[in-house]
């Protein structure tokens, strides 16, 4: 099965890849030898402690399928909170230089390459429908902070503050939108009673289940996760649900054969393992976490159902020069292992490969300032989240190498304020992960393109889909960049 979705407000587009696909040609980049530059070397475990976590003893829900639409009044929907600057306590909250800055540089990646912009094709999707809507939900916030994942029959759809809606692979609407809180009246506290969203949903291809989660309000701070009992996300789920040092803003998810592991942004960024073999089997389970680290971590999350070699999840962030807060000497990526040993309620975690970049200009407005990029018919403007990671970190082990594809916002686009899409393939052949391509998605059409998601089918291609945001075109446009590994076995 080749997974990959892209949904926009209240509409999915989802576009199953397969082979013959007319392919741009990638901005490549030389292999880059992992840990060649690096603040904290390679091996080392940045700092941050350990601590374990105890979850609530896990319950078992109803059904799914005998849930009430629209819930049955437990949860008390409200307003997501605003992202949280986590340096807000700084002498210049974090700007670092980024806000108000004249003569962004172009992207170096989009530069000069109007001839390559003209060969591009899209393929056709094979299946487009509407999603659910949540008029009221998040203080009546559009876009609903859509999210969704696809499994062999299955596609999941959630949006904020907190609707669940599920259909099969033809679009067919199987269990009316109902609140994500309802499905936890059985565990009870602080997940049952509320709904505030950032919702999270998984499909787990090496167990075949669902995974779905959303944070509690502010003080609760609590991590909600149910996972589904069977294959079947029509039916009962285990719940689970843990408390967290602060707020857990921004938390995302991945999935891998040690855990579940989690990337999160609290009054520091965070990274969690959660024991996904007890949570399977329903048993009370623990987590671990580590803390104080230097951006976002996103974690990896596996496509297909041949296993990682990686005995520890995987995590990745980027870093910025030209951003004093990072006090890297190169725009780069890192890469980051954590092994967790439940047991003993610790974990080993370390930077394993560090990989420098083509330069970006980090941020598209400047750091924490959430009205950036224009819309149509209106004058408000919107967050363009370029701080951080964007979900997905999709892992594949193919034939003859481990994949990663990932993506992230950056300044320097040929529209107004600049919004354009850095992605990147890594690959590790059994030496470590290399930086194998990367590219910047920008047509030079006045549009602003930003919160990407990017995959890797069986067959090595990658797909990345973007929201371009408007000055002038009519409706919201969800676009495909299909690009060829550079080499094949």
């Amino acid at each position: 099965m080749n997974r990959w979705t892209h949904t926009v407000g209240a509409t999915v587009v989802a576009v199953v890849l397969g082979t013959g696909l007319v392919a741009m040609a990638p901005a490549a980049s030389p292999a880059v030898g992992a840990g060649s530059l690096s603040a904290d070397p390679v091996g080392s475990t940045p700092s941050g402690g350990v601590t374990s976590i105890q979850m609530t003893p896990p319950a078992l829900s109803v059904p799914v399928r005998d849930l009430l639409p629209g819930g049955d009044g437990g949860s008390a929907a409200g307003a997501a909170p605003q992202r949280v600057n986590p340096l807000a306590d700084t002498a210049d909250q974090g700007a670092g230089g980024t806000r108000n800055r004249a003569n962004v540089p172009s992207d170096p990646l989009i530069v000069g390459r109007p001839s390559t912009r003209a060969a591009v094709r899209t393929p056709a999707t094979n299946l487009v429908f509407d999603g659910t809507g949540n008029p009221l939900g998040c203080g009546t916030c559009s876009p609903p902070d859509t999210t969704g994942d696809v499994g062999p029959n299955h596609y999941i759809q959630l949006v904020n503050a907190t609707k669940v809606a599920i259909y099969n692979k033809s679009g067919v609407l199987l269990k009316p939108a109902f609140d994500l809180s309802t499905l936890f009246s059985s565990l009870g506290g602080a997940c049952y009673a509320n709904d505030r969203g950032d919702p999270q949903v998984l499909y787990d291809p090496l167990a075949d289940r669902w995974l779905l989660s959303q944070f509690t309000p502010k003080g609760a701070n609590t991590l909600c996760f149910a996972i589904s009992q069977t294959s079947d996300p029509l039916g009962a789920y285990y719940l689970y649900s843990f408390a967290t040092p602060d707020f857990p803003d921004y938390f995302k998810v991945g999935v891998w054969p040690t855990g579940y592991y989690v990337g999160d942004n609290e009054s520091t960024y965070a990274a969690y393992a959660l024991d996904r073999t007890k949570m399977l089997a329903g048993l009370p389970a623990t987590a671990v976490r580590v803390g104080d680290q230097t951006n976002l971590l996103m974690p990896a999350d596996v496509d297909g159902t041949t296993a990682p070699s990686s005995a520890g999840g995987l995590f990745y962030t980027f870093k910025s020069k030209n951003y004093a807060p990072h006090s890297v000497p190169t725009d780069r990526l890192e890469v980051f292992q954590m092994t967790p040993d439940f047991s003993a309620g610790t974990a080993a975690f370390s930077t394993i490969a560090t990989l420098p970049v083509t330069p970006f200009t980090f941020t598209v407005c400047g750091f924490m300032v959430f009205v950036c990029v224009p819309q149509k018919d209106t004058a408000q403007k919107v967050d363009s989240v370029s701080e951080w990671p964007m979900q997905r970190f999709a892992y594949r082990k193919l034939a003859d190498r481990e994949t990663l594809v990932g993506n992230f916002t950056v300044g320097g686009g040929t529209a107004a304020p600049g919004a354009a899409i850095r992605w990147f393939e890594l690959g590790n052949t059994g030496s470590g992960w290399t930086l194998r391509q990367e590219g910047t998605q920008d047509l030079g059409d006045g549009l602003n393109r930003w919160m990407g998601s990017i995959a890797m089918d069986a067959d090595g291609n990658i797909a990345l889909a973007g929201e371009p945001r408007f000055n002038s075109a009519a409706g919201v446009v969800v676009e495909t960049m299909v690009a060829l590994v550079l080499a094949r076995a």
